[in-house]
């Protein structure tokens, strides 16, 4: 499982699970495509920031391949 912390790791087309603004407390995790990488910086530590297919932002928890 590659991390979704470090940019490298993810590219538009790559399916994901992220954790949305509002579900951060609970750690709910939501699963879908990236569209959209919404982080410039090469590493985050509480996950890239992304846009999903659907719509959902949210930031990478983990990358499935």
């Amino acid at each position: 499982m590659l991390s979704g912390t470090e940019r490298k790791n993810i590219k538009a087309g790559s399916r994901v699970k992220v954790v949305q603004k509002q579900h951060q407390g609970t750690g709910q995790l939501t699963e879908g495509v990236v569209k959209d990488l919404l982080t410039n910086s090469a590493i985050h530590h509480r996950g890239i920031k992304v846009r999903l297919e659907n719509g959902t932002v949210g930031r990478v928890q983990e990358v499935i391949q």
